[in-house]
């Protein structure tokens, strides 16, 4: 069993940054890959990115290439996702999620085990 807690969501303007980390419990979750997905109010959870088991590999939606970046620490057990030039419409609940496969999925029915969501809003 795979507990995710995310941290880091906040406020911003604009054109900010912000980084989200998510700190998985378990010792087997460095052979997990992990996403970010996100749900603005009203709207559908969608796929944000994406990163491997070894953090080799990443994938992201068209909506946030270039500007986030995903990145996971093995040997803390945690997920990164650095936000940079935020928009408003990037406001949301950022979601961490988690599979017991090494290879990714951007669809959120594969991923077993999911964190309780931090809220990020961009003001413009």
């Amino acid at each position: 069993q795979v507990q995710l807690v995310e941290s880091g969501g906040g406020l911003v303007q604009a054109g900010g940054s912000l980084r989200l980390s998510c700190a998985a419990s378990g010792r087997t979750f460095s052979t997990y890959a992990a996403a970010w997905f996100r749900q603005a109010p009203g709207k559908e959870r969608e796929f944000v990115g994406t990163i491997n088991w070894s953090g080799s590999s990443a994938s992201y939606a068209d909506s946030v290439r270039g500007r986030f970046t995903i990145s996971r620490d093995n040997a803390k057990n945690t997920v990164y996702l650095q936000m940079n030039s935020l928009k408003p419409e990037d406001t949301a609940v950022y979601y961490c999620a988690a599979r017991p496969y090494r290879t990714v999925s951007v669809t959120a029915r594969f991923y077993d085990y999911w964190g309780q969501g931090t809220q990020v809003t961009v003001s413009s």
